[in-house]
């Protein structure tokens, strides 16, 4: 019995590294905006997010969408600077017809803020018109 106790210790003390540099990541989240309700989910190092109900689109860095609604702008690719904290993204809306560039900065361990630089404007529905959000939005991680 000793023993096992002693086997499953040092497992989690072998382990605990490899948890702790995970938390570490900054573009893997889930970051919210209260004041227009829309969302970004994200996972830039292992590009593995899929949107729910779209899973045509496959496995994405990441996508943006508004609470209660079906619409999103895909991340078709996302390139981190760790150095400046800073990740680098190309979005294309769902219908395909719109797409940008955004850099998404890691502000702090709980705030990003995303600034779109080129292309189309990001519009989100909103009670059954197009909603522009402004070119820089503040997300708080949740």
């Amino acid at each position: 019995m000793m023993k096992k106790i002693f086997a499953t210790f040092l497992l989690m003390l072998l382990l605990l590294p490899a948890v702790a540099q995970e938390s570490k990541k900054p573009f893997r989240a889930y970051l919210f905006n209260k004041e227009y309700s829309v969302y970004l989910r994200i996972d830039f190092y292992r590009e593995n997010i899929t949107v729910p109900g779209q899973e045509l689109y496959g496995q994405l860095p990441g996508y943006l969408s508004k609470q209660h609604n079906s619409f999103c702008w895909l991340i078709t690719s996302a390139e981190v600077d760790d150095k400046s904290h800073t990740a680098t993204l190309q979005m294309i809306n769902d219908y395909g017809s719109e797409d940008l560039t955004a850099t998404l900065k890691a502000e702090s361990d709980s705030v990003y803020v995303l600034k779109q630089i080129d292309g189309s404007t990001l519009k989100v529905p909103n009670n059954g018109k197009w909603q522009k959000l402004p070119k820089t939005l503040e997300f708080k991680r949740q």
